[in-house]
């Protein structure tokens, strides 16, 4: 067997192979709550082979959602919504997350096809974003500063959201800390310059994803893995760099995360990123060799053969990848017959007549 497809272990959950799907905002809920296009679009990677699927970025509050139109999991109704999803996603064999998710200063802003730029009007349906400073992304709303008791409604939140996500029968949860959003603002100081125990140090830029993640292992108990994700560095001068990553996410093992989902950037308009095939697989093998815990690694990683390669290398321990499962949602069956699987092993009992070997 593959080390690809082979099983992973976190927690009370084991996952039928390190093949996973990486949370893709979709842009297409109503109120947060999520519909059939969310349904047809996660379980088909189910089928198509995915040990885990890990539903995209859901706000754990309304003004904490990228767009208006971005799914949720703040109140029950959302709650309900995703169910019926998890439950096509366990039929088909794999894994389900969630993203829970604050967008920060990024919020309120149009989504990619809705023919808008830049952030939505108050008058149109926006809102005022909220961040650690009053310092806009480029070309967006200036955010309000978060006070302390905000902070610690946020936290709630998040807590809250996971409670949901686990009674939506959800198997993981992840923390997203990446891409420029509320947590990752918090760590950054090209982003934070706040000046009380939220700010400075790199210790007290992290205490707010910390928390999180305490928060949240308190809320789902001890047999349910926490994934959070890490933009690695923030591509830009005087930004996060990987070694700071990896001490924080050091940090968030101690706390009770159980893997690290090691993307990058997304941060400031204004990084330089050399994007090409594994671009940000060192970051995951930096952060893995400093923590000491499972990675995830992701960017442009197409084949079945080049995910197992990494794997080998002990650069990460699972390959999570977005648009390659977009152009290919049966992406884990053909990687599968790259590597020489047998078709029993992944391929469903409707499939198997297609099964040729690579």
């Amino acid at each position: 067997m593959s080390q690809l497809f082979s099983p992973i272990t976190l927690r009370g959950a084991e996952f039928r192979n390190r093949l996973w799907v990486s949370p893709m905002c979709q842009y297409s809920a109503v109120d947060g709550v999520v519909n059939d296009w969310h349904h047809v679009h996660l379980a088909q990677f189910a089928s198509g082979g995915a040990g885990l699927v890990i539903a995209e970025a859901s706000a754990v509050v309304a003004e904490g959602r990228i767009s208006p139109e971005d799914a949720g999991i703040w109140n029950d109704t959302q709650r309900e919504a995703w169910r019926p999803i998890v439950d096509a996603i366990h039929a088909r064999g794999a894994g389900a997350a969630i993203q829970l998710a604050h967008a920060g200063r990024k919020s309120s802003t149009f989504s990619p096809f809705s023919g808008g730029t830049g952030s939505v009007p108050v008058e149109d349906g926006g809102w005022v974003p909220e961040a650690p400073s009053a310092i806009a992304y480029d070309g967006f709303t200036t955010p309000d500063e978060m006070s302390t008791a905000r902070i610690d409604e946020v936290v709630d939140a998040f807590a809250a959201a996971a409670r949901r996500a686990v009674d939506a029968g959800f198997d993981a949860v992840e923390v997203h800390g990446a891409h420029g959003y509320l947590l990752h603002e918090f760590l950054s100081p090209l982003s934070n310059q706040r000046t009380d125990d939220y700010g400075g140090s790199l210790e007290n830029r992290a205490r707010a994803v910390l928390r999180v993640i305490r928060a949240v292992r308190a809320e789902v108990g001890d047999q349910l893995p926490i994934l959070v994700r890490f933009s690695g560095t923030d591509s830009a001068p005087g930004g996060l760099e990987v070694d700071d990553v990896a001490r924080v996410g050091a940090w968030a093992i101690e706390a009770g995360a159980d893997f690290l989902d090691i993307s990058s950037s997304g941060l400031v308009a204004h990084q330089q990123i050399d994007v090409h095939p594994g671009y940000q697989v060192p970051l995951a093998a930096r952060v893995r060799e400093v923590t000491g815990g499972p990675t995830g690694a992701v960017g442009i990683i197409t084949t079945g053969t080049h995910a197992e390669q990494i794997l080998a290398d002990g650069a990460a321990d699972a390959i999570i990848a977005g648009r390659e499962w977009l152009r290919n949602p049966h992406f884990g069956l053909s990687a599968a017959t790259e590597l020489g699987e047998a078709p029993d092993a992944l391929w469903p009992p409707q499939y198997i007549r297609a099964y040729r070997r690579a």
